[in-house]
C-alpha cells in the first residue's frame, strides 16, 4: 500500500507561496532525488498548473532543471479537479469521489505519493488520508500566501528532523 506525503517549503509563519522563494541548490538536489523515487504525484489544479512547466524542457534550463523536469515528467500524476476536463502527459484527471479515488490509488500502488498543495491536503486530511507532513522550514517571514494547515487538524508527533543545508530544516510529522 502507498504511503500518502504531503511536503512543501514553509515561511516562519506558516506559509507556502512557490513564487516568493525558491529553494537552495542543495535543497534542489534533494528534491531531484525525491521526484525520481516517488511512485506518483497527486496535486491539486493551481499547483498541477504551476508545475506543468517542467512538461516541456527549456532551452537555458541547467542540467538539474533538466534532470528535475525529466523526473517530474516520468513520475505519474494523479489531479484532482472539478474544473479541468483534461490534463497533460503521464496525467490522470480525478473528478469524482475524492476518498474513494484515493483510497484506491493508495491501494493500487507501493512506495510514496507525494502530495502537493495545501488545500488539497487539508481535504485529505479530514478524510484520514495524509500518512506523513513533511514542512521544509524557510528562514523567511511572508506574511500571507497559503497556509500550509488550510485547517484544524488532529494532533501530530515529531517523527525526525534533519538539516537540509545552511537554513532550511525538514520537519517530518505523522499523525499521533
Amino acid at each position: 500500500m502507498a504511503k500518502l506525503v504531503f511536503g512543501m517549503n514553509q515561511s516562519l509563519d506558516g506559509y507556502v507561496d512557490y513564487m516568493k522563494f525558491a529553494p537552495s541548490p542543495v535543497l534542489f538536489r534533494h528534491f531531484i532525488e525525491q521526484a525520481r523515487s516517488n511512485t506518483g504525484s497527486l496535486y491539486g489544479r493551481k499547483l498541477y498548473e504551476i508545475m506543468r512547466y517542467w512538461d516541456d524542457e527549456q532551452a537555458d534550463w541547467g542540467d538539474e532543471e533538466r534532470a528535475f523536469g525529466a523526473a517530474w515528467r516520468e513520475t505519474p500524476k494523479f489531479v484532482v479537479s472539478k474544473t479541468l476536463t483534461s490534463v497533460g502527459p503521464n496525467a490522470t484527471l480525478i473528478d469524482g469521489n475524492l476518498e474513494a479515488a484515493v483510497r484506491d490509488l493508495k491501494a493500487a500502488h507501493e512506495g510514496t505519493i507525494e502530495v502537493g498543495g495545501p488545500v488539497l491536503a487539508q481535504r485529505l486530511t479530514e478524510l484520514g488520508l495524509i500518512d506523513e507532513y513533511c514542512i521544509y522550514l524557510h528562514p523567511v517571514v511572508l506574511g500571507s500566501g497559503d497556509p500550509f494547515f488550510a485547517g484544524p487538524r488532529s494532533p501530530l508527533r515529531l517523527k525526525s528532523s534533519e538539516r537540509m543545508d545552511d537554513d532550511v530544516l525538514l520537519l517530518t510529522y505523522v499523525p499521533a
